[in-house]
């Protein structure tokens, strides 16, 4: 979901996110659907409760928290109706928590260009035809752009897309766009492999990529690749703004600030890289 905050108006925009809908097709991903409705709220949920939730059919419900309460990730509370997290799932949660400091490092890389831009900024990867979110600090200005990490917006008409499509050979760039489609989203999308062709040899020249006003109307983005010593790199860092506070001429000049952080994550993947070798 993007939210433009205002002083008066509050204006929405549907973006995907990465949800076990997405996935929804899947015995597994209906379970961890089912996990995500019981973790959303601070408590517990009986089985009439589920069905309105979710809609599933009552007999359905039953046999897939059976599975879960057999498997430990959720318990049957003593009234024997209501049912919360068990003990496998919160351990799940707390090793998380206990060992993600790859995601805490980056978190406050991520803190910190924004403190110094004084804009949103998030850190992207390539999935597919699409640019997935992972994760994002927003900026404390009154009008903003707002993603969730997990936003997906799609490869052509992004920032952190172009970078990723200038690192592709062209028949791998020809393959992917392709097999997807080039919608327009706003007057500027980019809509031809032709034109995202040229798109790609200036971004290759400049060594960033600007999204101007080609996904969403009003909003502009620029963005740099986190290097990889080994290899084509799936990381991108980028920053967000409206067009109102940042033009193209005001967006180049944060390019040191950006390639200073994405030098930051790329130093911080190297180190996780290494420890993992050590540890092999």
């Amino acid at each position: 979901m993007k939210i433009v905050h205002g002083s008066n108006t509050t204006v929405r925009s549907e973006v995907r996110t990465e949800t076990a809908d997405s996935g929804a097709d899947t015995p597994a991903m209906r379970l961890f659907a089912l996990l995500e409705t019981i973790a959303a709220k601070d408590h517990l949920y009986a089985l009439q409760g589920l069905v309105e939730q979710t809609g599933l059919p009552k007999p359905t419900l039953h046999r897939m928290l059976q599975q879960l309460e057999a498997g430990g990730l959720l318990q049957r509370e003593v009234d024997g109706r209501h049912y919360g997290m068990g003990t496998r799932l919160r351990r799940l949660a707390e090793n998380l928590l206990l060992n993600d400091s790859l995601h805490g490092a980056r978190h406050t890389v991520l803190r910190q260009l924004v403190e110094e831009v004084g804009e949103s900024c998030n850190i992207t990867a390539l999935s597919g035809a699409e640019v997935v979110y992972l994760d994002r600090v927003e900026t404390v200005a009154p009008l903003r752009f707002y993603l969730h990490p997990g936003s997906r917006v799609p490869v052509h008409c992004s920032a952190s897309g172009k970078i990723f499509l200038a690192q592709m050979d062209a028949p791998q760039r020809r393959r992917l766009l392709a097999n997807g489609k080039l919608d327009a989203y706003t007057p500027k999308t980019l809509t031809e492999a032709a034109q995202i062709e040229r798109e790609i040899v200036k971004v290759k020249k400049d060594g960033f990529a600007i999204d101007n006003e080609e996904f969403l109307p009003g909003l502009l983005c620029i963005a740099a690749l986190v290097p990889n010593a080994s290899g084509p790199s799936n990381l991108c860092v980028a920053v967000q703004a409206p067009v109102m506070r940042l033009d193209l001429a005001k967006a180049k000049t944060l390019m040191p600030a950006l390639q200073r952080a994405a030098q930051a994550l790329s130093r911080i993947a190297a180190d996780a890289d290494s420890d993992a070798r050590a540890r092999a």
